[in-house]
């Protein structure tokens, strides 16, 4: 891997000044006893590791994605699940972890402040070994993540602090005779016992681990405020503003850009983690936003939703092409809800000036890069009037 990404780097004409100063002042990631062909990522760049990998080194500090897959035998064998956490590098941090080859993964455990001393001592011995940190996607990586804080992630992150592709399932706290028992009750509602759930019976019973479940904000299911009339009913069934307000007053009342901060985090957990329920909180989300029509006009959001703009932009920019036609436009999730935004701007007067020209000019960008068709109402958000 070393010699990969110093191919990469090479290819990329970075300044000496910028190489000079990365160099002194960038993080270190260093990673003990990874296997060789171990899949490998931080960031928008992923590898397959060679025999003498031992880390990334030059960092820029700040908020990056680690990633990682066992493989089975050297290379070209089945992929485990991906496992990343996020973390946010100090100027010139050392972090250090070890690969636990009987769970393939790394270990929870700090390193100890003795081996931390002696890394810190043997810098340059390590440098070898190091692959620099692929700089020509940095740009592109902070354009994704520019609403990531410490504070978002400590909102967000699970408890493991991993973000993991899969739902991990840890055993319940049964034992032979609690199995036997219910095996026993199962005879007596069901005779006779078919050899499943014999099977079934000795098996320890599983459920989620919820330490590891990413903590996003939860989208309230009621959409009007308590006692309203039809009429508001009516209105906040096709207004999500009342639910917007509920959201950021519950989770970032301090700061309501930090909601396009979860919104990043969500996007780069599906895209990068492949973590599917991520894409599900990140399309609520943006539906929210774009469907909030009362919002848009008020002040106090006026800041939210010309950074929320910049945020659907890079998203769009950098979802593959295929991903679209699979999965998005295969429900015409964006097109329907962003045609609903454009739309909100467009009509609502109240929207300030500055606010719905940007909003339009990204509309026409999409227009024309696509061929989106932001023109015709689909016939699923026709208006639901309450009686």
């Amino acid at each position: 891997m070393a010699a990969h990404q110093a191919s990469n780097v090479s290819n990329f004409e970075m300044d000496q000044e910028k190489a000079n100063v990365l160099y002194k002042e960038g993080a270190i990631l260093i990673l003990l006893d990874v296997p060789e062909g171990t899949e490998f990522g931080i960031d928008y760049n992923s590898w397959n590791t060679g025999p003498k990998f031992k880390g990334v080194k030059m960092i820029p500090p700040g908020i990056h994605f680690v990633y990682y897959s066992a493989v089975s035998g050297c290379y070209g064998g089945d992929t485990a699940p991906r496992t990343g956490f996020f973390h946010n590098f100090k100027k010139k941090e050392l972090l250090v972890k070890k690969w636990d080859t009987k769970i393939e993964d790394f270990k929870d455990e700090s390193v100890s402040d003795e081996e931390m001393s002696r890394f810190e001592q043997n810098k340059q011995e390590m440098d070898q070994f190091l692959g620099p940190y692929p700089y020509e996607n940095y740009k592109k990586w902070v354009s994704l993540t520019g609403h990531i804080t410490d504070k978002v992630l400590r909102k967000l992150q699970p408890h493991t602090g991993k973000i993991l592709s899969v739902t991990q399932l840890i055993s319940e706290g049964s034992n032979t005779q609690e199995r036997r028992a219910s095996l026993l009750k199962k005879t007596e509602e069901d005779s006779p016992v078919k050899d499943e759930h014999k099977e079934d019976c000795r098996l320890p019973h599983m459920k989620e681990c919820t330490e590891s479940h990413i903590k996003f904000s939860t989208i309230p299911s009621t959409k009007h405020p308590k006692g309203a009339t039809a009429r508001e009913i009516t209105k906040y069934n096709m207004d999500s503003s009342f639910t917007l307000k509920n959201v950021l007053e519950e989770n970032y009342v301090d700061d309501h850009t930090d909601l396009l901060g979860e919104i990043e985090f969500a996007f780069i957990c599906f895209l990068i983690g492949q973590v599917y329920d991520a894409f599900e909180q990140w399309k609520c989300l943006v539906h929210l936003l774009c469907t909030s029509d009362e919002a848009l006009a008020l002040g106090e959001y006026t800041q939210l939703y010309n950074l929320f703009i910049n945020v659907l932009h890079y998203h769009v920019r950098e979802i593959p092409q295929d991903f679209f036609v699979d999965i998005v436009s295969s429900n015409n999730f964006l097109t329907t809800t962003l045609q609903e935004f454009f739309s909100n701007l467009e009509t609502n007067v109240k929207v300030d000036v500055t606010l719905k020209q940007k909003g339009l000019q990204f509309r026409d960008h999409l227009t024309k890069k696509f061929k989106w068709d932001f023109t015709s109402e689909p016939d699923e958000y026709a208006p639901v009037i309450v009686e």
